[in-house]
């Protein structure tokens, strides 16, 4: 089953898909060059920007007939570089659930995620003070507590070193096929790719230039 197909996109000079498929129950990893367009087709994915030409299916329904606050709490993005707001580590996990107008989570799931994503600062800390990796970590520990139907993921482990990327990918994927939330994410770590997707796309030049089946993740 697709989760998302794209028939004839076309987005200005950046993107040119003739069809792309991306299913439901496989993790999909898009892999290119830098400014190959890779980024915009997760923004196309969950209408933070729309083709110029072309259609966009989301679970056979079109994305346009799906109202955009409906589609993104559905389908949730991370940027390459999230925002980290102002308050705590807790109030920056809490902060998706509250946009998208959901309950809190407790306290012990919190500090549970957070372990996973292995960020040590307890939660009452400030947040100003987190490192670069330490903010793409409690970021990614924001939209696993919003358990989401689909992740988009724009290099969520650029800011790590390869060691702790192999570790937060792995509890990431964990997490995700514990919720039942599928994963599209955009990786310039080649490794990472290979080893943890169902599916790899590459993009060049905003083409499809191949897809191709990954190692089995684990």
């Amino acid at each position: 089953m697709s989760l998302f197909t794209l028939d004839d996109v076309r987005y200005k000079h950046v993107l040119s898909i003739d069809h792309l498929d991306i299913l439901a129950n496989e993790v999909t990893s898009i892999v290119g060059k830098s400014g190959s367009g890779k980024s915009t087709l997760l923004r196309l994915l969950n209408r933070m920007i729309s083709p110029d030409t072309g259609s966009i299916t989301y679970r056979s329904e079109p994305i346009e007939s799906i109202a955009p606050v409906e589609l993104r709490r559905r389908v949730v993005m991370l940027p390459q570089t999230p925002i980290i707001f102002e308050g705590s580590v807790r109030d920056n996990v809490l902060i998706g659930l509250q946009f998208s107008e959901r309950p809190p989570i407790a306290d012990t799931e919190i500090a549970r995620l957070l372990d996973l994503m292995e960020v040590s600062r307890p939660i009452e800390s400030g947040a100003s003070s987190l490192s670069g990796g330490e903010r793409q970590r409690v970021a990614i520990a924001r939209i696993l507590a919003m358990r989401p139907d689909v992740f988009l993921l724009d290099e969520p482990t650029s800011a790590l070193d390869t060691g702790t990327q192999e570790s937060v990918i792995q509890h990431l994927l964990a997490e995700a096929n514990t919720c039942g939330t599928r994963i599209v994410m955009v990786t310039h770590a080649t490794a990472i790719a290979e080893h943890w997707s169902d599916r790899i796309i590459e993009i060049s030049a905003g083409h499809i230039v191949s897809t191709r089946v990954g190692a089995p993740h684990g």
